[in-house]
């Protein structure tokens, strides 16, 4: 198994791509915390982690907020014994977001909070855990909107994966010297609820984006996983500091 013996937080496990890479983590041997803001999903996500065997904990999480994060840290140590790998997968994608000159200032400061408070704090409580244990391997969630612009902007969403990319690379070079390796993942869209809570509002982009993507569909959250996967295991021991888009080709193709 991939990831025997090892200590996994997946931050928004209920859902989507947290997860999907949660139970194929389980599979591979991880224990697994699941941090998710909502009960009723994250319980659910440990449940069936748990009916097939594996170990899983559900520790009810808004990754904004440091009190939660030091509960979620304990979690691991507590029940597990450490933590080896910290998955930051939890964002937020309001459908309030837009241009910086319409976007409610409290659509900002909660997607920031979210999406890049967030992974910082996570990184605060978690590093000094994997110090203990000798290294360990945090994986960042960013997005190809961090690269790029589009026709209808999300200037809150974008800044925040951005500025998430430049926090990865910092701390790739502060701590893989002691054994800890810090990666971005960067998905174009992936077919869970959050990437396409716009169309259920009526967002002709849909098919505009669709068009982008040379293999002609959407992504879908398992082939996030088994990225996820990589990372998190020993097989990516020399890989630090990375950023791997993984999109279908559509940041490449000029239409």
């Amino acid at each position: 198994m991939r990831l025997a013996g090892k200590v996994c937080i997946v931050t928004g496990a209920g859902s989507g791509q947290g997860r999907s890479a949660a139970l194929r983590f389980s599979e591979e041997g991880a224990s697994v915390v699941i941090a998710e803001v909502d009960t009723a999903t994250g319980a659910s996500a440990a449940d069936e982690i748990t009916a097939a065997g594996g170990a899983a904990v559900f520790v009810k999480t808004d990754v904004s907020r440091e009190e939660d994060w030091k509960r979620v840290v304990a979690a691991a140590v507590e029940r597990f014994g450490g933590v080896d790998v910290l998955y930051n997968n939890a964002a937020v994608a309001p459908v309030e977001d837009g241009s910086v000159v319409d976007v409610p200032l409290d659509t900002w400061h909660r997607t920031l909070a979210v999406n890049l408070t967030g992974p910082m704090l996570g990184c605060r409580h978690a590093i000094p855990e994997m110090l203990r244990r000798g290294g360990g391997s945090i994986i960042n969630t960013s997005s190809i909107r961090a690269f790029v612009g589009g026709s209808q902007p999300i200037d809150a969403y974008t800044a925040s994966k951005g500025a998430l990319i430049s926090l990865t690379r910092s701390l790739a070079v502060v701590y893989g010297p002691q054994g800890i390796r810090a990666n971005v993942i960067a998905p174009g869209t992936i077919r869970t609820p959050m990437a396409l809570v716009h169309d259920a509002h009526g967002d002709p982009g849909s098919q505009m984006r669709l068009a982008r993507y040379p293999v002609g569909r959407f992504g879908e959250p398992a082939e996030i996983a088994d990225l996820a996967l990589y990372l998190a295991s020993d097989e990516s021991r020399w890989t630090n500091g990375a950023v791997m888009v993984i999109d279908g080709g559509a940041m490449i193709n000029y239409v």
